[in-house]
């Protein structure tokens, strides 16, 4: 009889569901983190890459000798 308790209490539980759905809605989100990322991946290179060559040129161009 008690076993057949367990097994209703257990069924009964939702407990679980909810970290089922926080689980799908955390990988939906970093899903949607890496398409972003691989959109826009060829443009922050280039951006970064510009803004390394403006860097070095300003500190150069200021030096006294």
């Amino acid at each position: 009889m008690k076993k057949l308790y367990i097994l209703k209490k257990f069924r009964a539980d939702e407990n679980g569901a909810v970290t089922v759905d926080w689980v799908v809605l955390t990988a939906a989100i970093v899903g949607l983190g890496l398409l972003v990322l691989g959109t826009v991946r060829g443009a922050l290179t280039t951006a970064a890459t510009q803004i390394s060559s403006d860097i070095g040129t300003a500190s150069t161009k200021y030096v006294v000798e």
